[in-house]
């Protein structure tokens, strides 16, 4: 993926062309002539729930895929809601407007079952407008204009093999001509919406194409979101302000935009961390042509297309409450962006675990750490965050983009903190010639966080800057080209260890180059003696 320096209205015209182009091949032709092929096995399926007096059929549901369903479904869930109980949708496909879910039923979807985003401007309204709308996109903002919504609910579930399918639905890109716009009345624009909810169940189903989000969950607390398959044309799930989150075995397929995202938006009215989560044994990749995940196609994008492959793990970009003891393992990353905890509207991002990850042919940095100060949010009480305990380990990543090396950025005057990375393995692409290595990236405080932001970088494995506390543990940095940039660039670091560094940059090029560093040591790095600087305004550990 090339980084370049046009606007982002241009790339986005560009990628939509391509969105265009791709959707219209991998989901209207033959994965979708098949749409319930793409169930998958449902080991969590109760086995009474068809009997249970709340099959869908008995209350006016067709399932032909034309006739709209949604009165039928929604009377199915008030009945069970009476008492509590499982909504059962056997095979078929069920067009739909808004359905409301209530609290104590469960949706069960059935092998075959499919949930059709009807097309037309029949959903939910969207909730007035309200002050603060503008510290996070529309998207957030608004729940009820969705295919599935729920809120002030607690005991719910979504469960079973069966498909969500958002053909109708808006993905909020206003030059969209195929799909409503996203603002007009009676647009839907998520496949499954819930806010102010707890103990949420989420298992077992997929979902193609699904809107804005494919899951919006905000202010969940106790959710669980287990085996799902999301193949979708922009987010596959942002978790928003939500306590004590469980996100295991999923596959998602996200080319233009992020995969599993955490928020902590300003959507609620007021700032709320999101904490207490662990996200284990998922993979997310930009890789795949819309639908090719589900139906098992695995069709790649040409390499010319111009499709952001985005498809990450991400902290951000909305963050005016904080991520806060959350862990990140056993992933697998692949063909899309590397992971990304961010900092910029002045939340709280502290006690972060990863380990065990692998990613191959990423598109951008393999790590990005930012602390940044866009401060989307209430200007008397919105300052700039903080970034501190965070532990990075046991990393292997395979073809990495050449312009961009893993990336650590405070800003002046706010650092990040107690920063730890060992046992990493990073294979870029290399080829940069020396005068990179010359580059000083510009600080670029405000603008939106992204890799790409602060152009090509200086080093071959990491650019380091704004840091108080750092350990970097048994890292090795290789290229596949020669590449004449500096594996390591720190610039304004106090307390850095450096450890069993390994590298060699081509054409006698330094491994470490230090700007503005106190207190700095590295050890056992062969070539590069053990040595210790108490100050280096400017200093390079060379080869030999």
């Amino acid at each position: 993926m090339k980084n370049d320096a046009r606007t982002s209205d241009t790339r986005r015209n560009d990628t939509r062309r391509d969105f265009l182009r791709f959707a219209g091949a991998g989901v209207t032709g033959a994965a979708l002539a098949s749409a319930p092929a793409f169930a998958a096995s449902a080991p969590h399926a109760p086995a009474a729930a068809a009997s249970s007096g709340f099959s869908v059929n008995a209350f006016g549901a067709v399932g032909d895929g034309k006739t709209i369903d949604t009165p039928a479904i929604n009377r199915a869930i008030e009945a069970a809601a009476a008492k509590g109980g499982t909504v059962f949708f056997p095979a078929g496909t069920y067009a739909c407007y808004s359905i409301r879910l209530k609290s104590n039923v469960a949706l069960f979807l059935d092998q075959g079952a499919v949930i059709l985003a009807a097309e037309g401007a029949q959903y939910d309204a969207a909730e007035p407008n309200t002050a603060w709308d503008a510290y996070q996109d529309y998207g957030h903002n608004h729940w009820h204009n969705s295919l599935i919504w729920g809120e002030d609910l607690e005991n719910i579930s979504i469960t079973g093999p069966g498909l969500i399918y958002g053909k109708g639905l808006s993905r909020g890109h206003h030059e969209d001509t195929d799909l409503p716009g996203t603002t007009s009345p009676g647009v839907g624009n998520k496949a499954i919406s819930l806010k102010n909810c707890r103990n949420v169940i989420l298992r077992d189903f997929s979902i193609l194409q699904g809107g804005w989000f494919g899951i919006l969950a905000t202010a969940v607390d106790n959710l669980t979101i287990d085996n799902l398959k999301i193949d979708t044309n922009r987010d596959g799930m942002d978790i928003d302000c939500c306590r004590n989150v469980r996100v295991s075995n999923c596959s998602v397929n996200s080319p233009w935009d992020d995969g599993i995202c955490l928020k902590s938006s300003y959507g609620l009215g007021y700032a709320r961390a999101t904490e207490n989560v662990t996200i284990t044994s998922c993979y997310v990749s930009g890789y795949w042509q819309l639908g090719s995940l589900l139906d098992g196609s695995w069709k790649k994008f040409p390499d010319d297309a111009r499709v952001p492959r985005t498809g990450r793990i991400k902290f951000g970009t909305e963050s005016n409450g904080g991520f806060i003891n959350i862990t990140v393992s056993n992933c697998v990353f692949e063909g899309c962006q590397g992971l990304a905890l961010e900092s910029e509207d002045g939340a709280l991002l502290e006690d972060v675990a990863v380990s065990n990850i692998t990613m191959r042919n990423i598109v951008s940095a393999p790590i990005f750490l930012r602390l940044g100060s866009r401060l989307r949010g209430p200007k008397e009480s919105t300052k700039v965050g903080t970034m501190r305990r965070v532990s990075i380990s046991n990393i292997v990543c395979w073809n990495t983009a050449s312009k961009l090396s893993s990336i650590l950025s405070g800003i002046p005057g706010s650092q990040i903190e107690d920063v730890s990375i060992s046992d990493v393995l990073i294979v870029a692409q290399g080829g940069a010639a020396a005068d990179q290595a010359a580059i000083h990236p510009p600080e670029n405080e405000t603008k939106y966080p992204e890799p790409n932001m602060f152009g090509p970088m200086p080093a071959s494995g990491f650019y380091i800057r704004h840091l108080k506390g750092l350990s970097l543990s048994n890292i090795r940095i290789k290229t596949l080209a020669d590449d004449a940039r500096p594996a390591f660039v720190l610039e304004d670091v106090q307390d850095a260890e450096l450890f069993r560094i390994q590298a060699r940059p081509a054409g006698g090029a330094p491994i470490v180059r230090l700007s503005q560093v106190e207190n700095f040591a590295i050890r056992f790095s062969d070539p590069i003696p053990d040595t210790k600087l108490p100050h280096a305004d400017s200093a390079t550990l060379p080869q030999s």
